[in-house]
């Protein structure tokens, strides 16, 4: 059996496993921004509940030891067996712990690029209004970002904020290993943003130099953990961090010691920046779904090898529709190693174009110019084929 063909395989078995959300009969491709849920997911929940329900509220120190499961499931996905995690509903309030942390009174300088997604985008902007120096570089062209980034380092630096995966053209940032050196050898704080890498791109974690890197991700999107399942990865010397934003299980670790009314105490490991009461039913059902990920075989070199397959099918479908650069065009210099798990088009109208698909019955979505079509393991070939050749018509509605 070739390569091709066991996809093939993995897909047609693994469509039945999705039988709530329909992905056997509806053409979405928005999985680079919500895949669909397998059906055990609902197994999840329904052991929240009752759980919830049996204990009352001596549930939480089994919601615990979800929440410590959830962990090692992401640690897996990073192949880092011993980093300590943070937990959050979404990544906003992680980054928001972070940036408490660093000491950006004595270090007022931020550098990023241009092409974040909102969750920095907008928070760093409002930090730029109140005087903080945010200097953004210029995402393309892509094979230098990591270096271009190094060189805006400098000893005003406080951190350097970047995604490993650029969410609106699917690039993967090459050289994050020298920009981590660079950050380290300067004391300057290096946050990577692998959202729209783990479950897509392998991440071992190590491996890539990012040893000394906090790593923030999640599972809405690859992962098909559903909301409320959000990760910050700390590096060694988080421990040595006070971060300003946190809440009372940040101190659950330190609860049994005698405390002081003018002291915060904070709890060892990832818990050192955690919030306060959250909704555990969210890493029951990521749980779950990490199981059903285990017992299907959907390791990240499977998953890589899906993606390639699918992206790469996308965009010979696109290139045979033949349709006008001025209109939509896509990248044709980046190789497919080079990409993601999405297929990214470029388009004055791509919200429009993204509108009229979804009138036809195909789900895309789109990032200003970009037409995004992200597919997944339980979509077919024929699926892939048949959505992306609507496009012509979604293009002949424009005039």
């Amino acid at each position: 059996m070739t390569t091709v063909e066991s996809l093939r395989a993995k897909e047609n078995a693994l469509a039945p496993h999705y039988s709530r959300f329909r992905v056997a009969d509806r053409l979405l491709l928005s999985a680079h921004s919500h895949q669909a849920w397998p059906d055990v997911a609902e197994e999840g929940l329904r052991e929240a509940f009752a759980d919830a329900a049996e204990e009352v509220d001596e549930k939480w120190g089994r919601a615990f030891a979800k929440a410590d499961e959830l962990r090692n499931g992401f640690r897996k996905w990073l192949s880092d067996p011993h980093g300590d995690y943070a937990l959050g509903q979404n990544t906003h309030e992680l980054v928001l712990r972070f940036l408490s942390a660093i000491e950006l009174r004595k270090r007022p300088r931020l550098v990023t690029t241009d092409g974040e997604f909102h969750t920095l985008r907008r928070q760093l902007t409002r930090l730029a209004e109140e005087g903080v120096e945010v200097v953004r570089v210029p995402a393309a062209p892509v094979a230098t970002l990591a270096e271009r980034l190094a060189e805006q380092v400098d000893g005003r630096t406080a951190a350097v904020l970047a995604s490993a995966v650029l969410f609106e053209t699917s690039w993967i940032v090459p050289g994050l290993a020298h920009l981590a050196e660079t950050c380290r050898s300067r004391s300057v704080e290096l946050v990577v943003d692998a959202y729209h890498a783990v479950g897509a791109v392998p991440f071992p974690l190590h491996d890539l130099g990012l040893t000394n890197a906090w790593v923030l991700g999640g599972g809405y999107k690859y992962l098909q953990l559903g909301e409320g399942n959000c990760f910050l990865r700390l590096p060694a010397h988080a421990q040595e961090l006070r971060p300003v934003i946190t809440g009372w299980y940040a101190e659950f670790g330190a609860l049994a010691d005698e405390r002081r009314p003018d002291e915060v105490a904070y709890a060892p490991g990832g818990n050192r920046f955690a919030g306060a009461t959250y909704d555990p039913s969210s890493h029951y059902r990521g749980v779950r779904v990490q199981q059903f990920f285990a017992e299907h075989g959907l390791t990240a070199e499977f998953l890589r090898e899906v993606s390639q397959h699918q992206v790469g099918l996308l965009a010979r479908c696109f290139d045979d529709l033949g349709l006008p650069d001025d209109v939509v065009t896509r990248d044709r210099e980046t190789s497919l190693d080079g990409i993601g798990g999405f297929l990214s088009l470029r388009s004055p109208v791509a919200g429009c174009l993204c509108e009229r698909l979804a009138a036809r019955g195909v789900r895309t979505d789109s990032r200003g110019h970009y037409l995004r079509f992200g597919p997944a393991p339980y979509l077919s070939d024929e699926q892939l084929e048949t959505a992306i050749s609507t496009l012509r018509e979604a293009v002949a509605d424009l005039g």
